[in-house]
């Protein structure tokens, strides 16, 4: 029996199951829906709303909002892109962001995000918060000025991990990462091969000592921009 049912997005039919989120089902069908707080392994968070599209007219999160037989879905609209270019150049202004010299650079999210939606330059005056840097594990870093409040570390300590060694605390511009220690990231039962460590889409938790191994040119975002694997679906829907 066939479950499936049709929707679309931008005007292109789309096929979905039950029980799939709109991302989901882009994804499948090879429609880039640009996402920050999204994971494929992690429960979905709806937190950066970076994947804001608008369903028969409302905006939702792609990541949260189920599929649902002949619902109408706009994904690249001048008013969306508006809005993502505005959400994506908040966290970047929100924080410190020191793209040039970050170890991250090249395989970040935010950025190769920035890059795919042109910003060159934000339109929101700097902020410039105070945010400090524990590294004080032997194998990992945590630098919250690079921080976006995704919360993937969260979901992939406790739902991957089974640890729990990130958690929010704090609320409104005084939230921040923590950790399940009285002190410091060294006093938790973290490692280097946490799958929370590689979560993260910036350079907030990183590991000590294979900074820069990657070469320019062969890093993540070098050769193709970020979207572009699920977009060859489309292009190449048997491979």
């Amino acid at each position: 029996m066939n479950h499936t049912f049709t929707f679309t997005i931008d005007g292109v039919e789309v096929r979905g199951r039950p029980g799939q989120t709109i991302m989901q089902a882009a994804d499948e069908a090879g429609i880039y829906i640009p996402r920050l707080c999204a994971h494929k392994e992690l429960v979905p968070h709806g937190s950066c709303r970076v994947c804001t599209v608008f369903v028969n007219g409302r905006p939702q999160s792609a990541c949260t909002q189920p599929a649902a037989p002949g619902i109408i879905v706009e994904n690249e609209t001048e008013a969306l892109l508006a809005i993502r270019r505005s959400l994506i150049d908040m966290l970047f202004v929100e924080g410190n962001h020191f793209c040039p010299f970050c170890e991250k650079s090249g395989n970040c999210e935010l950025q190769a995000l920035a890059y795919r939606f042109g910003i060159t330059a934000p339109q929101h005056p700097y902020l410039f918060p105070k945010r400090d840097l524990d590294a004080s594990h032997p194998d990992i870093f945590i630098d919250r000025n690079r921080c976006i409040l995704c919360g993937r570390c969260v979901r992939a300590s406790r739902d991957l991990d089974g640890k729990n060694v990130f958690q929010f605390v704090g609320r409104g511009p005084g939230k921040r990462i923590a950790v399940n220690a009285k002190a410091a990231l060294a006093d938790t039962d973290a490692a280097r091969t946490d799958r929370a460590v590689s979560a993260c889409p910036v350079g907030a938790i990183l590991r000590k000592r294979v900074g820069y191994a990657i070469p320019i040119g062969q890093r993540m975002y070098d050769a193709a921009p970020i979207g572009s694997d699920i977009e060859a679906v489309r292009a190449d829907p048997h491979q």
